[in-house]
């Protein structure tokens, strides 16, 4: 079966288990998340951002199910869930400073 390209997909979840392509960034999350403390995550639009929390999400809710065949279901990665508190900005409608504040 021919894989999909995951356009405008940012859930992991729905991106692994609807038979899309997706490159491995597993050792990468490893070392970011073992290896370091704090992360300002800044990149333009639509490059990936949302995937990459939703990826940690799934991995620290001890999901492994989701990475079977990728680098970190290989690795020394406990999978023990953890809380995980999700905060999504997206549906808050900011045209100015003065929204904002309030």
């Amino acid at each position: 079966m021919k894989k999909r390209l995951p356009i405008g997909i940012s859930d992991f979840e729905t991106l692994i288990t609807g038979g899309n392509v997706y490159v491995d960034k597993t050792p990468l999350i490893y070392r970011l998340v073992t290896e370091g403390m704090f992360y300002f995550l800044s990149r333009p639009r639509r490059f990936g951002k949302s995937l990459l929390l939703s990826t940690l999400r799934a991995l620290f809710e001890g999901r492994r199910e989701l990475f079977k065949g990728l680098w970190i279901d290989k690795s020394d990665w406990q999978w023990e869930p953890h809380p995980v508190a999700v905060f999504d900005f997206n549906s808050i409608g900011c045209d100015s400073p003065e929204i904002l504040q309030r």
